[in-house]
């Protein structure tokens, strides 16, 4: 016996964790909407770069779905079955919608191999999830990775947005608000609740105290029409953001960045009567992904 029936609940929540009738034809529409509007996500150029695009790439906006189907199925079985055929669907799609779009053509359902094993994935976590509706301890075992993914998620997400405003903020708001209405659905009474807080708290202090600091330590080449001699040196009269050094000389020269933050760094070489004046930029993209550029001035 449930210790708390869901579908008796008439809060917001449990209205909407317990209380629909996701019949077979509206999960099939959900599937088929997700899909159609992801598709869309990735190949609008509106959408490059923003938490909207990210959500055809990374899991979090996947968990809406998936506990919705799971918190209004009657029976185990129910959960994981339709769980299975909304992924079944909606991904595949995804790709599908994409193939006229894409310089890749129908080689883009290479990248559809991690999405398959994912989705064969959903039909044993659906029906363990399913058990989140009883509000007990047991749901909050079950709870407690999903909220600690999410609260991951939101650490790396609101870090980014911090240092590039408004990006990803979508994506922070997303995974807080998962943390918040699942913890309110599914926690039951108070101490509960505590719990699968403490379960998001968790994610990010372990995603907090793994995150390796920056630590730059490459080479580069040098723009093209460049050629030095073994008399050629670096000069540094201003402090910048990075320690330039030359790595290798002759045809195709290189430097060596050392840094340890993000910006702009200023250099000359000199080889013997002649100067090239250069900028060398360490800064991070729309992706999260650390990038290094130079440039001659």
């Amino acid at each position: 016996m449930h210790q708390t029936d869901s579908h008796s609940d008439k809060s917001l929540t449990g209205r909407i964790y317990g209380g629909l009738s996701l019949t077979w034809p509206l999960v099939l529409f959900m599937a088929v909407g997700a899909g159609a509007l992801t598709a869309a996500f990735l190949i609008l150029p509106v959408f490059k770069g923003t938490s909207f695009e990210r959500m055809g790439v990374h899991l979090e906006a996947w968990f809406i779905p998936a506990v919705l189907i799971m918190a209004n199925a009657k029976k185990p079985l129910e959960a994981a079955l339709k769980t299975f055929v909304f992924f079944l669907v909606s991904q595949p799609l995804i790709y599908l919608i994409q193939v006229p779009f894409s310089a890749l053509g129908w080689g883009l359902f290479r990248f559809y191999g991690y999405w398959f094993l994912f989705t064969l994935l959903t039909f044993p976590m659906a029906w363990i999830g399913w058990h989140i509706s009883r509000k007990n301890w047991l749901s909050v075992l079950i709870l407690a990775p999903v909220l600690a993914f999410l609260g991951m998620t939101f650490f790396d997400a609101a870090g980014f947005c911090l240092r590039h405003f408004p990006h990803l903020l979508v994506t922070a708001l997303l995974c807080l608000g998962q943390v918040l209405v699942y913890t309110l659905a599914f926690g039951g009474d108070g101490k509960k609740r505590l719990v699968c807080l403490l379960a998001a708290a968790a994610g990010v202090l372990i995603i907090a105290l793994t995150s390796r600091k920056l630590e730059i330590n490459n080479t580069l080449f040098l723009p093209e029409g460049i050629i030095l001699t073994e008399e050629a040196q670096v000069l540094q009269e201003e402090e910048g953001a990075a320690e330039i050094s030359l790595e290798s000389t002759g045809e195709d020269p290189m430097i060596r960045v050392r840094t340890e933050q993000y910006g702009t760094t200023d250099f000359v070489i000199r080889d013997g009567d002649t100067e090239y004046a250069f900028t060398v930029e360490v800064y991070e993209d729309d992706g999260g992904h650390t990038q290094i550029e130079v440039e001659q001035r």
